[in-house]
């Protein structure tokens, strides 16, 4: 497997951001009320995790280390106003849909996350696989979100009506409490499909992350949300 196909299989399956490393919960559990919506923001996000890393890789030499978060701050919001007055323009009920929510692409933990841990020490082209993958990964994890939700809060999928007329909706899926509930039930059964490989003797892919903490991790290098503590390890210390 060579360091491209690595990337996007790193954010789709051993890191996926949603089921794995539980980043961006905020836009995962508050637009997941239908597979479009999913879909939409996914895609959006994974256009802005691409162009991002691709640039801020790009810059990596040039940006100082001591202004380097606002400089990816400012290439992160770049690239969500584009987005942002693209999917105004071309996709208006999209747009009334996701709501305050494009905006907020900006301080999503994933592409802060993916640009001080990965973008800003690697060459140019993995990193665009790598925003690539974890773009696809946070999409795949918001799409089938909004698929169980949509169904059974509302029997249909991507708008089409699918289960009888005669079912009546759950409709608490489609609020805020269906989103925990529904987001708990897919890691669950991730989790078991994981540990039933395992006993089988097949391989299953490991996340990065320590599972003890960020503390105690030693792969921290790696870890798409070391960056958080150090910037608060730094300010304990005094060096920012």
């Amino acid at each position: 497997m060579n360091k491209c196909t690595e990337r996007i299989f790193n954010g789709l399956v051993k890191e996926n951001p949603t089921f794995v490393l539980m980043l961006g919960m905020c836009p995962t559990l508050a637009v997941t009320t239908s597979a479009v919506n999913g879909i939409g923001m996914g895609l959006s996000t994974t256009a802005v995790l691409v162009m991002s890393n691709m640039l801020i890789s790009m810059l990596r030499k040039i940006i100082p280390d001591s202004v380097r978060m606002p400089a990816f701050i400012v290439v992160v919001a770049s690239f969500v106003t584009i987005v942002d007055f693209l999917l105004e323009g071309f996709v208006p009920s999209l747009y009334d849909s996701l709501g305050l929510y494009i905006p907020l692409i900006v301080v999503n933990c994933i592409i802060l996350g993916r640009a001080e841990s990965y973008a800003s020490k690697n060459p140019v082209l993995p990193s665009i696989f790598d925003g690539l993958g974890m773009g696809l990964g946070f999409t795949v994890g918001l799409t089938c979100i909004g698929i169980v939700r949509e169904l059974i809060g509302s029997g249909m999928i991507f708008g089409m009506q699918v289960l009888p007329d005669s079912y009546v909706p759950i409709t608490i899926f489609i609020l805020a409490p269906g989103a925990f509930f529904v987001l708990a039930c897919l890691v669950a059964l991730q989790n078991k499909i994981k540990r039933n490989l395992a006993k089988k003797g097949r391989k299953v892919p490991e996340s990065a992350g320590c599972g003890e903490g960020c503390a105690a991790c030693g792969n921290r290098a790696a870890c798409s949300g070391h960056m958080f503590l150090d910037v608060t390890e730094k300010k304990e210390n005094g060096q920012e």
